[in-house]
């Protein structure tokens, strides 16, 4: 999965390699047992600092936050108030992580604290996995039972976490509690108006809009409604609105999708630029090509038995997401009907 981000242009740890120990573990079952290592700009995560406040000492608070300013804004080391100027850049990072994530359909799956990297990678690939079916409740992970991670709901617990990494900042922001509160919260209430624009910009981005117009969030809305009540599949769909000639098949003969068809076709003339600069666009934010579920399951079971050949020809078909090719062909299907109850584990 992270090759497979980092092909799609989203910020991602590596996995540098994969070393089999010879054991078992108890999973859900036994699985052969592994150590992963990861290649990040750096493992601090908003729990690093929590564990940092938790110790209650500012001394060693700060000695944190002049080395995370050293590793990831040396810009900000000299700014008047450089704890509030770290939380101001990480919330940035996330609020366009995020958006990253949705607009390719990725679930994490697990939001927790201390998964959430400074760096503004994505980080923890444990439950995670790419949304078929256009659903915002989407959840895969087998113990998110009420949906806290869901697909709709990772904006909101990026600023949950964020909201936990000002509370461990507190100290460093003012020593006055009361004020620092002030200037956290200032900052915190920012981030839901700096998504929601960032957001606007990429689905104008997947549906070929340049500029912004009034009427740009409802038309959009009104196609995500329609995906859903549709159950259409999130990314054949954008990709299928990619295309010179609009889609002759279902569901896109019906009336509601010809209908907001049409007012998509007049919002793409006040572009006021050539059709193919949209079509560019287009294709330049939706991928042809994701790591299906079905198709990563399949992957595993056989690296399991020591047959890597299927893991090989899957990262070669990812790695040019936007552009088709005869080697992604096995691989851009939705999953077969008893495939679509897809869950994911942690340690997967």
């Amino acid at each position: 999965i992270s090759e497979a981000m980092a092909a799609l242009g989203i910020p991602t740890t590596r996995s540098l390699a994969v070393v089999a120990t010879g054991q078992l573990i108890q999973r859900e079952t036994l699985l052969p047992g592994a150590v992963l290592t990861r290649v990040a700009d750096s493992h601090l995560r908003v729990g690093t600092f929590e564990f940092a406040a938790g110790l209650g000492d500012t001394g060693h608070l700060n000695t944190l936050l002049q080395y995370t300013l050293k590793r990831h804004a040396p810009d900000l080391i000299d700014a008047d108030n450089p704890a509030l100027a770290l939380l101001q850049s990480v919330m940035h990072r996330q609020a366009t992580l995020i958006v990253h994530w949705m607009r390719v359909g990725f679930i994490h799956g697990v939001m927790n604290t201390d998964n959430m990297a400074l760096s503004g990678q994505t980080i923890d690939f444990g439950p995670c996995a790419f949304m078929d079916v256009y659903h915002p409740g989407t959840v895969f992970s087998s113990i998110d039972h009420h949906g806290r991670y869901a697909y709709a709901n990772q904006p909101a617990i990026a600023l949950w976490n964020l909201t936990q990494f000002a509370q461990a900042l507190l100290p460093l922001i003012d020593e006055n509690t009361d004020r620092a509160i002030e200037l956290a919260e200032d900052t915190l209430n920012r981030f839901p108006l700096i998504y929601k624009e960032n957001w606007l910009n990429m689905m104008r981005g997947k549906l070929g809009l340049f500029g912004a117009h009034d009427a740009d969030l409802q038309l959009i809305m009104d196609l995500l409604n329609w995906m859903k009540e549709q159950e259409a599949d999130y990314t054949n769909t954008f990709r299928d609105l990619a295309q010179t000639d609009p889609p002759a098949d279902e569901p896109y003969t019906q009336p509601s999708f010809l209908n907001w068809h049409a007012r998509w076709q007049s919002r793409l003339k006040q572009n006021d630029r050539p059709m193919q600069d949209a079509l560019d666009l287009m294709w330049r934010s939706n991928p042809s090509i994701i790591p299906r579920n079905h198709h990563v399951e399949e992957v595993l079971a056989a690296a399991g038995t020591g047959d890597l050949q299927p893991l090989h020809h899957l990262l070669e078909a990812l790695k040019n997401p936007y552009e088709k090719h005869e080697n992604q062909k096995p691989y851009l299907s939705p999953p077969p009907p008893d495939a679509c109850r897809y869950q994911t584990f942690c340690g997967t």
